[in-house]
């Protein structure tokens, strides 16, 4: 069965400042103060493919991204545009298969802990129900 997304497509650039072809995240099926569940469906031509199937920096990025739409998203409902963020440290990242073209991923990010401009974000990434990448990250957000 489909979630129903509170966000998709085009839409989904209001919370990040990545654009094409860069773009890793294409719904976004819930959020809130430090929740976010992501999705995104595997094109062919993503520029992370390499002979059908998602890289290693595809799947780091997208999680990055989705960390990045939960930080947009809580801007946005402020009034406030959408925060840049750096990744500064990852760990424990744990890839256990990479996708192929036309997988949907599910990411769920959690927001462990916050200093400041910095976050501690958990990311699992799945592939039906299968978890294909977890890892931690640390990520430096500013609004410049």
């Amino acid at each position: 069965m489909q979630k129903e997304c509170l966000y998709e497509g085009e839409d989904i650039k209001c919370f990040i400042p990545q654009r094409e072809p860069i773009v890793m995240v294409d719904r976004l099926y819930e959020a809130d103060d430090s929740h976010a569940e992501t999705g995104l469906t595997l094109a062919p031509d993503n520029i992370f493919m390499q002979g059908g199937r998602f890289t290693e920096p595809g799947l780091i990025e997208h999680e990055a991204q989705s960390a990045s739409v939960l930080a947009g998203y809580k801007a946005v409902k402020r009034g406030e545009p959408a925060p840049v963020g750096y990744i500064g440290e990852i760990k424990k990242c744990v890839i256990a298969r990479l996708p192929k073209a036309g997988e949907s991923l599910v990411t769920e990010i959690d927001i462990v802990s916050e200093v400041g401009d910095i976050s501690l974000a958990r990311a699992v990434t799945r592939v039906g129900g299968e978890t294909v990448c977890e890892c931690q990250m640390k990520i430096f957000i500013t609004n410049e």
